[in-house]
Protein backbone atom coordinates (compact mmCIF):
# COMPACT_ATOMS: atom_id res chain seq x y z
CA UNK A 1 0.00 0.00 0.00
CA UNK A 2 1.30 3.78 -0.56
CA UNK A 3 -0.38 6.03 1.98
CA UNK A 4 0.45 9.29 2.78
CA UNK A 5 1.10 11.53 5.90
CA UNK A 6 -1.54 14.26 4.38
CA UNK A 7 -3.30 15.03 1.40
CA UNK A 8 -1.57 15.65 -1.69
CA UNK A 9 1.33 14.01 -1.05
CA UNK A 10 1.84 12.36 -4.05
CA UNK A 11 0.85 8.95 -3.72
CA UNK A 12 -0.72 9.21 -6.73
CA UNK A 13 2.56 9.96 -8.35
CA UNK A 14 4.13 7.26 -6.60
CA UNK A 15 1.52 4.60 -7.25
CA UNK A 16 1.92 4.84 -10.84
CA UNK A 17 5.69 5.32 -10.75
CA UNK A 18 5.44 1.61 -9.26
CA UNK A 19 2.99 0.39 -11.72
CA UNK A 20 5.08 1.03 -14.53
CA UNK A 21 8.26 0.43 -13.11
CA UNK A 22 7.32 -3.20 -12.02
CA UNK A 23 5.46 -3.62 -15.45
CA UNK A 24 8.64 -2.79 -17.10
CA UNK A 25 9.96 -6.02 -14.94
CA UNK A 26 7.32 -7.70 -16.55
CA UNK A 27 5.04 -8.17 -13.51
CA UNK A 28 0.90 -7.99 -13.92
CA UNK A 29 0.15 -5.02 -11.90
CA UNK A 30 -3.13 -3.74 -10.98
CA UNK A 31 -3.74 -0.27 -9.14
CA UNK A 32 -6.69 -0.27 -6.67
CA UNK A 33 -8.08 2.38 -4.25
CA UNK A 34 -10.80 1.51 -2.13
CA UNK A 35 -12.45 4.87 -1.77
CA UNK A 36 -11.68 7.86 -4.12
CA UNK A 37 -13.57 11.41 -3.58
CA UNK A 38 -13.01 13.45 -6.91
CA UNK A 39 -14.72 15.00 -9.81
CA UNK A 40 -12.13 13.46 -12.49
CA UNK A 41 -13.39 10.16 -13.71
CA UNK A 42 -13.17 7.54 -15.82
CA UNK A 43 -15.16 4.98 -17.52
CA UNK A 44 -14.14 1.54 -17.90
CA UNK A 45 -15.22 -0.85 -21.18
CA UNK A 46 -17.92 -2.38 -19.86
CA UNK A 47 -19.44 1.47 -18.86
CA UNK A 48 -18.51 1.59 -15.31
CA UNK A 49 -17.49 4.86 -13.64
CA UNK A 50 -13.85 4.85 -11.00
CA UNK A 51 -11.15 7.67 -10.38
CA UNK A 52 -9.34 9.56 -13.18
CA UNK A 53 -6.15 8.26 -10.73
CA UNK A 54 -7.00 4.73 -11.18
CA UNK A 55 -7.26 5.32 -14.84
CA UNK A 56 -3.56 6.46 -15.60
CA UNK A 57 -2.84 3.80 -12.98
CA UNK A 58 -4.05 1.51 -15.04
CA UNK A 59 -2.00 3.09 -18.34
CA UNK A 60 1.14 3.16 -16.72
CA UNK A 61 0.53 -0.49 -15.71
CA UNK A 62 -0.34 -1.39 -19.32
CA UNK A 63 -3.62 -2.86 -17.88
CA UNK A 64 -7.29 -2.77 -18.91
CA UNK A 65 -9.39 -0.25 -16.48
CA UNK A 66 -11.85 -2.55 -14.18
CA UNK A 67 -14.53 -1.14 -11.51
CA UNK A 68 -12.72 -3.05 -9.04
CA UNK A 69 -9.67 -0.94 -9.16
CA UNK A 70 -11.77 1.89 -7.34
CA UNK A 71 -15.04 -0.40 -5.57
CA UNK A 72 -15.76 3.55 -4.15
CA UNK A 73 -16.27 6.63 -5.74
CA UNK A 74 -17.37 9.80 -3.74
CA UNK A 75 -18.35 12.82 -6.21
CA UNK A 76 -18.76 15.95 -4.75
CA UNK A 77 -21.58 18.50 -4.79
CA UNK A 78 -20.89 20.76 -2.19
CA UNK A 79 -18.70 20.90 1.48
CA UNK A 80 -21.48 18.35 2.93
CA UNK A 81 -22.38 16.09 0.12
CA UNK A 82 -21.21 13.90 -2.72
CA UNK A 83 -22.55 11.39 -5.34
CA UNK A 84 -21.90 8.01 -4.21
CA UNK A 85 -20.46 5.56 -6.98
CA UNK A 86 -19.91 1.88 -5.63
CA UNK A 87 -18.48 -0.58 -8.39
CA UNK A 88 -18.85 1.88 -11.03
CA UNK A 89 -22.69 2.49 -10.78
CA UNK A 90 -23.88 5.72 -9.17
CA UNK A 91 -26.37 4.45 -6.20
CA UNK A 92 -27.25 7.20 -3.91
CA UNK A 93 -26.22 10.31 -2.27
CA UNK A 94 -24.75 11.27 0.92
CA UNK A 95 -23.27 13.49 3.39
CA UNK A 96 -20.20 13.61 5.35
CA UNK A 97 -21.74 12.56 9.17
CA UNK A 98 -23.53 9.76 7.56
CA UNK A 99 -21.04 8.05 5.16
CA UNK A 100 -19.65 7.06 7.74
CA UNK A 101 -22.27 4.23 8.52
CA UNK A 102 -22.33 3.46 4.92
CA UNK A 103 -18.16 3.10 4.57
CA UNK A 104 -18.55 0.45 7.61
CA UNK A 105 -21.11 -1.61 5.22
CA UNK A 106 -18.78 -1.35 2.44
CA UNK A 107 -15.86 -2.89 4.40
CA UNK A 108 -16.42 -6.46 3.04
CA UNK A 109 -17.40 -5.30 -0.81
CA UNK A 110 -13.99 -3.07 -0.52
CA UNK A 111 -11.81 -6.29 0.53
CA UNK A 112 -13.32 -8.57 -1.50
CA UNK A 113 -12.08 -5.88 -4.25
CA UNK A 114 -8.85 -6.46 -3.45
CA UNK A 115 -8.64 -9.83 -3.22
CA UNK A 116 -9.93 -10.80 -6.20
CA UNK A 117 -7.28 -8.80 -7.98
CA UNK A 118 -4.50 -10.22 -5.56
CA UNK A 119 -5.77 -13.54 -7.18
CA UNK A 120 -6.20 -12.53 -10.87
CA UNK A 121 -2.22 -10.43 -10.63
CA UNK A 122 0.87 -10.61 -9.94
CA UNK A 123 1.16 -7.11 -8.31
CA UNK A 124 -1.62 -4.61 -6.90
CA UNK A 125 -0.61 -1.67 -5.86
CA UNK A 126 -3.30 -0.51 -3.16
CA UNK A 127 -3.13 3.45 -3.36
CA UNK A 128 -4.55 4.96 0.32
CA UNK A 129 -6.54 8.53 0.87
CA UNK A 130 -5.70 11.60 2.42
CA UNK A 131 -4.04 11.46 5.60
CA UNK A 132 -2.94 7.77 7.05
CA UNK A 133 -3.46 8.75 10.46
CA UNK A 134 -6.58 10.43 10.41
CA UNK A 135 -7.66 9.57 13.95
CA UNK A 136 -11.21 10.87 13.92
CA UNK A 137 -12.15 8.63 11.22
CA UNK A 138 -10.18 5.40 12.12
CA UNK A 139 -13.14 3.49 12.98
CA UNK A 140 -14.55 4.12 9.48
CA UNK A 141 -11.55 4.03 7.73
CA UNK A 142 -11.90 1.28 4.64
CA UNK A 143 -9.15 2.77 2.55
CA UNK A 144 -5.98 3.38 4.21
CA UNK A 145 -4.04 1.31 6.92
CA UNK A 146 -7.34 -0.61 8.56
CA UNK A 147 -7.18 -2.27 4.78
CA UNK A 148 -3.80 -3.02 4.75
CA UNK A 149 -4.27 -4.76 8.24
CA UNK A 150 -7.32 -6.17 7.00
CA UNK A 151 -5.23 -7.48 3.97
CA UNK A 152 -2.55 -8.05 4.83
CA UNK A 153 -0.40 -5.95 3.04
CA UNK A 154 2.39 -3.67 4.16
CA UNK A 155 2.48 0.15 3.24
CA UNK A 156 4.83 2.83 2.18
CA UNK A 157 4.16 6.11 3.77
CA UNK A 158 4.74 8.90 1.61
CA UNK A 159 5.61 12.50 3.04
CA UNK A 160 5.93 15.77 0.87
CA UNK A 161 8.77 17.83 2.12
CA UNK A 162 8.19 21.02 -0.40
CA UNK A 163 6.36 22.69 2.22
CA UNK A 164 8.26 22.30 5.25
CA UNK A 165 7.73 20.11 8.48
CA UNK A 166 7.84 16.96 6.49
CA UNK A 167 10.04 15.16 9.64
CA UNK A 168 7.10 15.95 11.86
CA UNK A 169 4.26 14.93 9.57
CA UNK A 170 6.08 11.50 9.38
CA UNK A 171 6.66 11.10 12.89
CA UNK A 172 3.32 12.45 14.00
CA UNK A 173 1.50 10.46 11.94
CA UNK A 174 3.23 6.79 12.61
CA UNK A 175 3.05 8.22 16.72
CA UNK A 176 -0.75 9.11 16.39
CA UNK A 177 -1.41 5.65 15.26
CA UNK A 178 -2.28 2.51 16.95
CA UNK A 179 0.21 -0.15 17.49
CA UNK A 180 -1.44 -2.38 15.26
CA UNK A 181 -1.83 -0.23 12.19
CA UNK A 182 1.51 1.61 12.75
CA UNK A 183 3.14 -2.00 12.65
CA UNK A 184 1.88 -2.02 8.71
CA UNK A 185 4.15 0.49 7.78
CA UNK A 186 7.63 -0.91 6.50
CA UNK A 187 9.17 2.32 5.27
CA UNK A 188 9.33 6.10 4.57
CA UNK A 189 9.33 7.97 1.55
CA UNK A 190 9.96 11.93 1.22
CA UNK A 191 8.49 13.31 -2.35
CA UNK A 192 9.07 16.89 -4.26
CA UNK A 193 12.79 17.72 -2.58
CA UNK A 194 14.60 20.60 -4.23
CA UNK A 195 18.19 20.58 -3.22
CA UNK A 196 20.96 18.36 -1.67
CA UNK A 197 19.44 15.89 -0.39
CA UNK A 198 22.49 14.97 1.41
CA UNK A 199 21.25 17.90 3.96
CA UNK A 200 18.53 15.61 5.14
CA UNK A 201 20.90 12.78 6.43
CA UNK A 202 20.75 13.44 10.00
CA UNK A 203 17.08 14.33 10.04
CA UNK A 204 16.52 10.93 8.76
CA UNK A 205 18.63 9.13 11.19
CA UNK A 206 16.90 10.56 13.99
CA UNK A 207 13.83 10.22 12.42
CA UNK A 208 14.41 6.01 12.09
CA UNK A 209 15.70 6.38 16.01
CA UNK A 210 12.68 7.84 16.92
CA UNK A 211 10.20 6.18 14.89
CA UNK A 212 11.80 2.07 14.42
CA UNK A 213 10.42 3.05 10.43
CA UNK A 214 13.44 2.80 8.26
CA UNK A 215 13.55 6.08 5.57
CA UNK A 216 13.65 4.12 1.78
CA UNK A 217 14.75 6.96 -0.18
CA UNK A 218 13.90 10.97 -1.37
CA UNK A 219 12.32 11.92 -4.66
CA UNK A 220 13.55 14.85 -6.05
CA UNK A 221 10.76 17.83 -7.35
CA UNK A 222 9.54 16.27 -10.85
CA UNK A 223 10.09 20.00 -11.64
CA UNK A 224 8.10 22.17 -14.21
CA UNK A 225 6.86 19.96 -16.74
CA UNK A 226 2.97 19.81 -16.51
CA UNK A 227 1.48 16.41 -15.46
CA UNK A 228 -1.43 14.78 -17.58
CA UNK A 229 -3.80 13.43 -16.12
CA UNK A 230 -3.80 15.16 -12.46
CA UNK A 231 -6.86 14.18 -10.36
CA UNK A 232 -7.31 16.88 -7.91
CA UNK A 233 -8.88 20.31 -9.56
CA UNK A 234 -6.90 22.13 -6.85
CA UNK A 235 -3.44 21.01 -8.36
CA UNK A 236 -4.77 23.05 -11.91
CA UNK A 237 -2.89 25.37 -12.52
CA UNK A 238 -0.24 25.04 -10.21
CA UNK A 239 2.46 24.08 -12.90
CA UNK A 240 4.34 27.08 -14.06
CA UNK A 241 2.96 27.44 -17.75
CA UNK A 242 4.80 26.20 -20.12
CA UNK A 243 6.89 27.87 -22.55
CA UNK A 244 5.55 27.95 -26.32
CA UNK A 245 7.83 27.87 -29.37
CA UNK A 246 5.72 30.21 -31.85
CA UNK A 247 5.46 34.27 -32.03
CA UNK A 248 1.93 34.04 -32.01
CA UNK A 249 0.59 30.78 -30.60
CA UNK A 250 -3.08 29.72 -30.56
CA UNK A 251 -4.17 31.36 -27.02
CA UNK A 252 -6.40 28.66 -25.22
CA UNK A 253 -8.69 30.37 -21.81
CA UNK A 254 -10.09 27.23 -19.98
CA UNK A 255 -12.72 28.96 -17.88
CA UNK A 256 -11.81 27.22 -14.28
CA UNK A 257 -15.11 26.79 -13.03
CA UNK A 258 -15.84 26.17 -8.87
CA UNK A 259 -17.07 22.74 -9.50
CA UNK A 260 -14.62 21.67 -12.19
CA UNK A 261 -14.84 18.14 -13.75
CA UNK A 262 -12.87 16.15 -15.88
CA UNK A 263 -9.87 18.72 -16.26
CA UNK A 264 -8.03 16.16 -18.56
CA UNK A 265 -9.72 17.12 -21.63
CA UNK A 266 -7.65 20.10 -21.94
CA UNK A 267 -4.26 17.83 -21.29
CA UNK A 268 -3.63 17.54 -25.23
CA UNK A 269 -3.41 21.94 -25.31
CA UNK A 270 -1.08 21.66 -22.41
CA UNK A 271 1.69 19.48 -24.43
CA UNK A 272 1.30 21.89 -27.98
CA UNK A 273 4.36 23.58 -28.44
CA UNK A 274 2.34 25.99 -30.69
CA UNK A 275 -0.31 26.66 -28.06
CA UNK A 276 -0.44 29.13 -25.02
CA UNK A 277 -3.22 27.52 -22.46
CA UNK A 278 -4.18 28.98 -19.17
CA UNK A 279 -6.90 28.63 -16.60
CA UNK A 280 -9.12 31.56 -16.04
CA UNK A 281 -11.49 32.63 -13.59
CA UNK A 282 -11.91 36.46 -14.65
CA UNK A 283 -14.04 38.03 -17.38
CA UNK A 284 -10.70 40.22 -18.04
CA UNK A 285 -9.05 37.12 -19.38
CA UNK A 286 -10.79 36.06 -22.33
CA UNK A 287 -10.58 39.19 -23.97
CA UNK A 288 -7.48 38.08 -26.08
CA UNK A 289 -8.29 34.58 -26.24
CA UNK A 290 -8.52 32.81 -29.76
CA UNK A 291 -10.44 30.31 -28.12
CA UNK A 292 -12.49 30.08 -24.97
CA UNK A 293 -13.40 26.39 -23.47
CA UNK A 294 -16.08 25.42 -20.93
CA UNK A 295 -15.11 22.61 -19.71
CA UNK A 296 -17.26 19.99 -17.48
CA UNK A 297 -18.97 20.67 -14.24
CA UNK A 298 -20.47 18.40 -11.59
CA UNK A 299 -23.07 21.11 -10.35
CA UNK A 300 -23.60 22.26 -13.80
CA UNK A 301 -26.96 25.01 -13.23
CA UNK A 302 -24.71 26.56 -10.15
CA UNK A 303 -21.69 27.16 -12.10
CA UNK A 304 -23.35 28.50 -14.29
CA UNK A 305 -25.04 31.01 -11.84
CA UNK A 306 -20.78 31.72 -11.09
CA UNK A 307 -20.56 32.66 -15.16
CA UNK A 308 -22.95 35.18 -14.25
CA UNK A 309 -21.73 36.69 -11.42
CA UNK A 310 -18.34 36.84 -12.00
CA UNK A 311 -19.26 38.39 -15.75
CA UNK A 312 -17.89 35.65 -17.74
CA UNK A 313 -20.93 35.00 -18.83
CA UNK A 314 -21.46 38.54 -20.05
CA UNK A 315 -18.10 38.26 -21.64
CA UNK A 316 -18.54 34.94 -23.90
CA UNK A 317 -21.54 36.24 -25.37
CA UNK A 318 -19.51 39.55 -26.90
CA UNK A 319 -16.19 37.38 -27.17
CA UNK A 320 -15.27 36.61 -30.88
CA UNK A 321 -12.97 33.82 -29.75
CA UNK A 322 -14.17 30.45 -31.22
CA UNK A 323 -16.00 28.97 -28.28
CA UNK A 324 -16.10 25.25 -27.02
CA UNK A 325 -18.40 23.50 -24.21
CA UNK A 326 -17.41 19.96 -23.35
CA UNK A 327 -20.48 18.27 -21.14
CA UNK A 328 -21.76 20.55 -18.45
CA UNK A 329 -20.46 23.51 -20.49
CA UNK A 330 -22.38 22.24 -23.33
CA UNK A 331 -25.10 22.38 -21.79
CA UNK A 332 -24.84 26.09 -20.15
CA UNK A 333 -23.83 27.38 -23.98
CA UNK A 334 -27.77 26.34 -24.47
CA UNK A 335 -31.04 27.92 -24.07
CA UNK A 336 -32.09 26.15 -21.51
CA UNK A 337 -31.17 23.95 -18.88
CA UNK A 338 -34.16 21.82 -17.07
CA UNK A 339 -32.56 20.13 -13.91
CA UNK A 340 -34.92 18.36 -11.22
CA UNK A 341 -32.03 15.57 -10.30
CA UNK A 342 -28.90 17.65 -9.95
CA UNK A 343 -29.73 21.35 -8.43
CA UNK A 344 -33.28 20.63 -8.25
CA UNK A 345 -33.43 24.24 -10.11
CA UNK A 346 -36.10 23.71 -12.50
CA UNK A 347 -35.77 25.70 -15.40
CA UNK A 348 -33.32 27.76 -16.05
CA UNK A 349 -31.51 29.99 -18.91
CA UNK A 350 -28.59 29.07 -20.46
CA UNK A 351 -26.39 31.26 -22.31
CA UNK A 352 -28.13 31.26 -25.11
CA UNK A 353 -24.97 30.76 -27.61
CA UNK A 354 -26.19 27.44 -28.97
CA UNK A 355 -30.03 25.78 -30.17
CA UNK A 356 -30.07 23.28 -27.12
CA UNK A 357 -32.32 22.32 -24.48
CA UNK A 358 -31.15 20.28 -21.99
CA UNK A 359 -33.13 18.04 -19.70
CA UNK A 360 -31.49 16.24 -16.39
CA UNK A 361 -32.89 12.99 -16.34
CA UNK A 362 -31.93 9.02 -14.72
CA UNK A 363 -29.99 6.92 -15.42
CA UNK A 364 -26.91 8.81 -15.93
CA UNK A 365 -25.17 7.87 -19.03
CA UNK A 366 -21.90 6.15 -18.61
CA UNK A 367 -20.47 4.71 -21.57
CA UNK A 368 -16.86 4.54 -24.05
CA UNK A 369 -17.91 6.63 -27.67
CA UNK A 370 -16.24 6.46 -31.15
CA UNK A 371 -16.82 8.02 -34.27
CA UNK A 372 -16.00 10.89 -36.80
CA UNK A 373 -15.83 14.71 -36.99
CA UNK A 374 -16.43 15.13 -40.60
CA UNK A 375 -13.17 12.47 -41.71
CA UNK A 376 -11.63 12.71 -38.52
CA UNK A 377 -11.82 9.96 -35.90
CA UNK A 378 -12.57 10.73 -32.07
CA UNK A 379 -12.66 8.68 -29.28
CA UNK A 380 -13.88 9.41 -25.86
CA UNK A 381 -16.88 8.98 -23.11
CA UNK A 382 -19.61 10.35 -21.19
CA UNK A 383 -20.47 10.94 -17.80
CA UNK A 384 -23.96 12.84 -17.55
CA UNK A 385 -27.68 13.19 -16.27
CA UNK A 386 -28.00 15.87 -18.76
CA UNK A 387 -29.74 15.11 -22.25
CA UNK A 388 -29.07 17.95 -24.30
CA UNK A 389 -31.40 18.40 -28.01
CA UNK A 390 -29.79 20.34 -30.19
CA UNK A 391 -31.37 22.54 -33.46
CA UNK A 392 -28.01 23.42 -34.80
CA UNK A 393 -26.49 21.13 -36.89
CA UNK A 394 -23.87 18.30 -35.29
CA UNK A 395 -20.39 18.21 -34.42
CA UNK A 396 -19.92 14.69 -34.46
CA UNK A 397 -21.76 11.40 -35.60
CA UNK A 398 -20.90 8.70 -32.88
CA UNK A 399 -21.48 5.54 -32.92
CA UNK A 400 -23.42 6.58 -36.08
CA UNK A 401 -25.46 8.72 -33.90
CA UNK A 402 -25.39 12.72 -34.73
CA UNK A 403 -23.92 14.16 -31.63
CA UNK A 404 -22.99 17.92 -29.82
CA UNK A 405 -24.48 21.15 -31.84
CA UNK A 406 -22.20 23.20 -34.29
CA UNK A 407 -22.71 27.30 -35.01
CA UNK A 408 -20.36 27.48 -37.68
CA UNK A 409 -21.08 30.70 -38.77
CA UNK A 410 -20.26 32.40 -34.78
CA UNK A 411 -17.73 29.62 -34.04
CA UNK A 412 -19.52 28.11 -31.11
CA UNK A 413 -19.67 24.31 -30.52
CA UNK A 414 -20.15 22.11 -28.03
CA UNK A 415 -19.80 18.21 -27.55
CA UNK A 416 -20.94 15.73 -24.07
CA UNK A 417 -17.47 13.88 -25.75
CA UNK A 418 -14.42 13.80 -22.66
CA UNK A 419 -11.75 13.20 -24.58
CA UNK A 420 -12.36 14.30 -27.77
CA UNK A 421 -8.82 16.31 -28.04
CA UNK A 422 -7.58 12.98 -27.36
CA UNK A 423 -7.36 12.87 -30.74
CA UNK A 424 -4.15 13.57 -32.96
CA UNK A 425 -5.54 14.67 -36.19
CA UNK A 426 -8.75 16.30 -35.24
CA UNK A 427 -7.07 18.50 -32.45
CA UNK A 428 -4.57 19.72 -34.90
CA UNK A 429 -7.48 20.53 -37.60
CA UNK A 430 -9.68 22.22 -35.17
CA UNK A 431 -6.29 23.92 -34.01
CA UNK A 432 -5.49 25.00 -37.52
CA UNK A 433 -8.58 26.00 -38.29
CA UNK A 434 -8.48 28.52 -35.55
CA UNK A 435 -5.32 29.42 -36.26
CA UNK A 436 -5.67 30.81 -39.58
CA UNK A 437 -9.21 32.80 -38.87
CA UNK A 438 -7.36 34.42 -36.00
CA UNK A 439 -3.86 35.25 -37.92
CA UNK A 440 -2.26 33.13 -35.66
CA UNK A 441 0.65 30.72 -36.24
CA UNK A 442 0.23 27.07 -35.52
CA UNK A 443 2.29 23.99 -36.30
CA UNK A 444 1.21 19.62 -35.02
CA UNK A 445 2.62 18.54 -32.15
CA UNK A 446 4.88 15.89 -33.85
CA UNK A 447 4.61 13.64 -30.58
CA UNK A 448 1.27 11.98 -30.33
CA UNK A 449 -0.82 12.37 -27.24
CA UNK A 450 -0.17 8.46 -26.61
CA UNK A 451 3.05 8.93 -26.93
CA UNK A 452 3.34 11.80 -24.61
CA UNK A 453 1.38 9.94 -21.72
CA UNK A 454 3.57 6.98 -22.00
CA UNK A 455 6.08 8.93 -22.15
CA UNK A 456 5.48 10.17 -18.79
CA UNK A 457 4.48 6.90 -17.10
CA UNK A 458 8.58 5.90 -18.31
CA UNK A 459 9.38 8.90 -17.18
CA UNK A 460 7.86 8.35 -13.16
CA UNK A 461 9.35 4.69 -13.58
CA UNK A 462 12.91 6.54 -14.31
CA UNK A 463 12.70 8.32 -11.68
CA UNK A 464 11.47 6.17 -8.82
CA UNK A 465 14.30 3.83 -9.83
CA UNK A 466 17.00 6.57 -9.80
CA UNK A 467 16.07 7.53 -6.22
CA UNK A 468 14.33 3.79 -4.58
CA UNK A 469 15.55 0.60 -3.84
CA UNK A 470 12.71 -0.94 -6.07
CA UNK A 471 14.18 -4.11 -5.62
CA UNK A 472 14.29 -3.52 -1.90
CA UNK A 473 10.29 -2.33 -2.18
CA UNK A 474 9.33 -5.78 -3.86
CA UNK A 475 11.61 -7.70 -1.23
CA UNK A 476 9.51 -5.54 1.67
CA UNK A 477 5.97 -6.52 -0.16
CA UNK A 478 6.94 -10.24 0.09
CA UNK A 479 6.06 -9.58 3.97
CA UNK A 480 2.11 -9.75 2.79
CA UNK A 481 0.22 -12.48 3.92
CA UNK A 482 -1.66 -14.89 1.19
CA UNK A 483 -5.86 -13.81 1.74
CA UNK A 484 -6.64 -16.82 3.04
CA UNK A 485 -4.18 -15.99 6.53
CA UNK A 486 -5.07 -11.97 6.39
CA UNK A 487 -6.81 -10.99 10.03
CA UNK A 488 -9.98 -9.45 7.30
CA UNK A 489 -12.66 -7.17 9.37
Amino acid sequence: MVCGATSGAGKSTVSAALCRSLARRGLNVAPFKAQNMSNHAAVTGDGGEVGRAQAMQALAANVPLERRMNPILLKPTSDQRSHLVVMGEEVSTTDAFGYGATARRLRPMVLDALTSLRFDYDWVIAEGAGGAAEINLLDRDLVNLPLALAAGIPAILVVDIERGGAFAAAHGTIDLLPDMLRSQIVGVVFNRFRGDAALLESGITQLEARSGVPVLGVLPHLGGVPMLGVEDSLDIGITPPRSVNSSLPVRVAVIRLPHLANPSDLDPFAVESHVAMRWVTEPSEIIDADLVVIPGSRTTVDDLAWLRATGIASALEHTDAWVVGICGGYQMLGHVINDTIESDAGTVPGLGLLKVETTFTTPKLVRRRHGLAAQYRVHGYEIRFGRPRSHDQPWFHLDDEPEGAADTANNVYGTSLHGLFDADAFRSRFLASIAEDRGRIYEPSPISFTDRLDGQNDRLADWIEAHIDVPHIIDLAGRALPPAEAAGW
